[in-house]
Order: structure tokens, then C-alpha cells, then sequence
């Protein structure tokens, strides 16, 4: 049972944040861990739904380079074989056999495609000349939409946020809290680093049998840092007035809670602001336990934290 006081936490609650009254009822996850949200959406055609470009820069990099990879095999075959259908006198070789003749159409086509043009083979007709003058054309766009693609990748600013595998109610001053930790994966610098903390629970308190899915804003010991150079354990105290008052694990369950996270900072480095989501749901709330501290004594004097242990939890002292 979470511990009582009174408190000044202001309590919010909203009954929409965008999921629809229908989505909201039902007993599904609203936001993945991963911060994608777990709607999906049918009748629509690949292209309504996504736009290419935005596809493309967004994907993983294995995708990302397999589709390149396949891409580029694939229209070199497509003019690979227009040459062999032309016939190989075209592009200044006899022909041999099918395979000998396919792989000179297609390193031929690589040649072409890229503009390297060794020189070995070389269109000795108007029409070769022409379907190498049209493969060229699409080689420099080719290379030149990859090169964007490339850079917008890498311009494209983002924020990798690790969020601890469990959140906790743990004991806070004489009090208990609902707490998470963060941090950030990578060396870039984050500043002014904000979060948020929606709290979704199914309501039956209303018309019999009718459920409704009420959404509470958490207040929080600190709602923003300025340095987000370390780690931060994000803390909402449970006072009175909070929405997790009085429950315990059962209740959460029987509520369907849901704890939906935001976090924003501004990034240095690309100088705009970047964003970040996850929840947690109720079976991933570890009651009377705490973090483990990651701080190291450091001969030099320097903060170090060991990242090994940051999602380690321990049995609090009550």
C-alpha cells in the first residue's frame, strides 16, 4: 500500500490526449516502450501512409543500405538485359554463351550506371548509345537522391534516450514515489532536458459498467535540468492529492495503468530541440524496491557512473 500524506500536488486529469475515446477504452498498450504507438491503421495504400522520403530516413541502416544495395543490382539487371536483347555486337564483344554474354551485359551496365567506363566495352550503335546515355542519366540522379538521403540521415537530429527496464514506488523522504530513471546514450550534449508524465487509468466510478479512460498528469519533484550530463530519476511523489493515492499493486492492475513518458531537451549539437517517448505499464512497477547507486570514486576527481548496472534495482529498507 503506498503510503499516505498530504501534499500540495496539483492533480490534472484530462480525458482525451489524442488516442480517441474508443482506443483509450480498450485494454492495449498506448505507447510502446520504444516510443511508437501502438495504433494501426488498414485501407490505406503503403505511399498514403508514408511519405518516401520521410521512410527512407527513418528506417534502420540495414534496411536503409539493403535497399540500396538492392536497388542498384536490380536496375543494372533491368538494363543488363535490354543490352542482351539488343545483342552483343551493340556494346563491342561476340556473343558466347548466355552466361559469359549476361555477364558482360551487367558489368557493362555497372560501368555505365556509375560512369566509370573502363573502356573495354564501349556502345558501338545508335541504340546502345542511347540506352547508355539514358542508364547514365539515371546513375548521376541515383547517386545524387542517395547523397541526400545520406546526409539527411545523418543531419537528422534525434535523441537516444535509455529508460531503466522497471519503474519503481519506492520510499521518498517519509513518503513513497513513483520514479524512473534515464539517461542519455550518447555523447552529444543535452541541456534544459524536460519531462512529462501521463498517468492512464481505466475509470468505472461512473454508470454501471461503463468504462472510461481518464488521463493524469503527474506532478514531479523536478519537472526539468538544465544539464542532462549524467543520469536523472525522475520522481513523482505520491501525496494526497496524487491520482496513486491510496492504491496498491492490485489496484493498478484492475485500472490498467498505464504510465505514458515525454521527454524534450534541446540538443547542442544541432542546436533544435529533440524528443523522446515510453511508458510503462502497471506489470512493469517494482514496489519497495530502489536503484542501485552508479557513482564510482574516481582517483582523478572526475564523475563516474558505471552504466553496467544502471537497470540493477535492490530491496528498499523500509
Amino acid at each position: 500500500m503506498i503510503r499516505k500524506r498530504k501534499s500540495k500536488i496539483i492533480k490534472e486529469e484530462f480525458q482525451d490526449l489524442g488516442f480517441g475515446a474508443k482506443v483509450a477504452a480498450q485494454k492495449q498498450r498506448l505507447i510502446n516502450r520504444d516510443g511508437s504507438f501502438n495504433v494501426e491503421r488498414t485501407g490505406q495504400s503503403f505511399l498514403e501512409k508514408v511519405s518516401p522520403y520521410h521512410y527512407l530516413i527513418s528506417i534502420s541502416w540495414l534496411k536503409f543500405n539493403s535497399l540500396v544495395f538492392l536497388t542498384y543490382i536490380t536496375i543494372n539487371l533491368i538494363f543488363a538485359s535490354i543490352y542482351m536483347i539488343e545483342g552483343m555486337n551493340g556494346i563491342g564483344t561476340v556473343h558466347t554463351n548466355f552466361i559469359h554474354d549476361f555477364l558482360n551485359s551487367f558489368f557493362f551496365s555497372l560501368q555505365t550506371f556509375t560512369t566509370v567506363g573502363y573502356g573495354r566495352l564501349n556502345p558501338t550503335s545508335d541504340i546502345e548509345s542511347m540506352i547508355a546515355g539514358i542508364e547514365s542519366l539515371c546513375g548521376l540522379m541515383g547517386f545524387a537522391l542517395a547523397t541526400g538521403l545520406l546526409y539527411g540521415r545523418f543531419s537528422r537530429p534525434n535523441a537516444k534516450i535509455i529508460y531503466s527496464n522497471n519503474s519503481l514506488i519506492a520510499p521518498y523522504k517519509d513518503i513513497t514515489a513513483f520514479e524512473f530513471r534515464i539517461a542519455n546514450a550518447r555523447e552529444n550534449q543535452l541541456i534544459e532536458a524536460e519531462v512529462q508524465i501521463l498517468l492512464s487509468m481505466i475509470d468505472k466510478s461512473g454508470k454501471k459498467d461503463a468504462t472510461k479512460r481518464v488521463f493524469h498528469n503527474l506532478s514531479l519533484e523536478r519537472k526539468m535540468v538544465v544539464f542532462f550530463s549524467l543520469t536523472w530519476t525522475v520522481v513523482h511523489p505520491i501525496g494526497e492529492e496524487s491520482p496513486l493515492y491510496g492504491m496498491n499493486e492490485k489496484d493498478l492492475k484492475k485500472a490498467d495503468a498505464e504510465f505514458l513518458i515525454l521527454f524534450k531537451a534541446f540538443d547542442d549539437t544541432f542546436s533544435q530541440v529533440v524528443h523522446s517517448r515510453s511508458s510503462y505499464k502497471y506489470n512493469e512497477v517494482v514496489w519497495g524496491s530502489k536503484f542501485k547507486s552508479l557513482y564510482l570514486d574516481s582517483p582523478s576527481g572526475v564523475s563516474t557512473i558505471d552504466m553496467k548496472i544502471f537497470h540493477e534495482i535492490e530491496k528498499a529498507e523500509n
